[in-house]
């Protein structure tokens, strides 16, 4: 398999040659991408990770980062937000994006340790939604139980937050209406369709083909990681 190498970019540092760059990995992707949307989206995070050949240092794949602040029931808490997140399939099945993104992710949390951290996802298609059950012990929605009142809570707070009149908190679906996955990027299969996981996602989220999106979400905690992420943080901690 090809190798990448990840660092964290603050997007303001972004040279024109690499935001186009990302742009062209992000439309290699998905049908009806638009510059202007994707300009506009990557503006509004403060950090991309940038992943990198490490034959050529070329950009093959990238994800942006914010953070945002919530109080629910009196509770602080602190949403890590994945946006736009791309990999070149050449690329597909390597474990620099999510060492890269834990080490982020983690360092933030023991940072403050007196708010409640969470990361907040929206999937358009079931290989984002599988991250969630490989590296979490918890998080939401899933086949196997319900939300519990505070995770739904802040699920719809952050939902309706950034996607006003789009987020439906009856289904849990975003319905943006603008780019969705070209053909060979998820393929939904009736083998994958097997993983209770994908089968739930699918079924969770009809329209994901269109580009609908299934808002998610699972708590950072050191407890919530499972041994397969924290191997990953290089041993920040013990579990």
């Amino acid at each position: 398999m090809a190798r990448l190498t990840g660092r964290i970019v603050p997007v303001a540092s972004l040279s024109c040659s690499q935001k186009a760059r990302m742009f062209e990995l992000f439309a290699s992707h998905f049908h009806n991408a638009d510059k202007k949307n994707f300009d506009g989206d990557l503006a509004e995070k403060p950090w991309v990770i940038l992943l990198e050949s490490r034959d050529s240092g070329e950009i093959r794949g990238f994800s942006t980062l914010s953070l945002m602040n919530r109080s629910i029931d009196g509770i602080p808490v602190k949403v890590v937000f994945s946006g736009d997140t791309i990999i070149h399939r050449d690329y597909w099945g390597g474990l620099e994006l999510p060492r890269v993104w834990l080490d982020f992710v983690y360092s933030h949390t023991r940072e403050d340790r007196e708010a409640r951290w969470y990361w907040y996802l929206i999937s358009k298609g079931y290989k984002t939604y599988r991250f969630l059950p490989v590296y979490f012990y918890h998080f939401y929605p899933r086949y196997d139980r319900g939300i519990p009142a505070f995770e739904q809570k802040l699920l719809d707070a952050f939902a309706e937050f950034k996607f006003p009149g789009q987020y439906d908190p009856e289904t849990g679906v975003i319905k943006t209406c603008r780019d969705y996955l070209k053909p060979g990027v998820a393929e939904v299969t009736s083998r994958r369709l097997k993983d209770p996981h994908i089968k739930y996602f699918v079924e969770k989220n009809p329209g994901y083909y269109l580009g609908d999106e299934l808002a998610c979400i699972a708590e950072l905690s050191e407890t919530n990681l499972k041994p397969f992420g924290h191997r990953l943080l290089k041993g920040c901690w013990r579990i």
